[in-house]
């Protein structure tokens, strides 16, 4: 698999639709914001049915890799991902 970026936007799209799958909603029904501190890093809130669900590292990645392989089409475990904090676009992710 080549190396690519995926943007904040896209990240946030693939939160939405694993907690949509764990829900059973449609991926339009949960809000989602992405955070950045120095000591956890990085982590999502999802809001779904009024609930709100954490998300760490590990959660927004396994989303990401569902994401890969439904929108992509391509293998999500072929490549390794990871998420980066650019002063431009955001939470992003390197997949490599």
């Amino acid at each position: 698999m080549a190396e690519f970026v995926i943007s904040e936007q896209d990240i946030v799209n693939a939160i939405c639709i694993d907690q949509a799958r764990k829900h059973q909603l449609e991926p339009e029904q949960v809000e989602v914001e992405l955070f950045y501190d120095d000591d956890d890093e990085f982590s999502a809130e999802a809001f779904c049915n009024g609930q709100k669900q954490i998300l760490n590292s590990f959660n927004m990645i396994q989303a990401i890799r569902l994401w890969i392989e439904e929108v992509l089409g391509q293998d999500p475990y072929a490549a390794g991902i990871k998420l980066l904090l650019d002063r431009e676009e955001g939470i992003i992710a390197s997949v490599h």
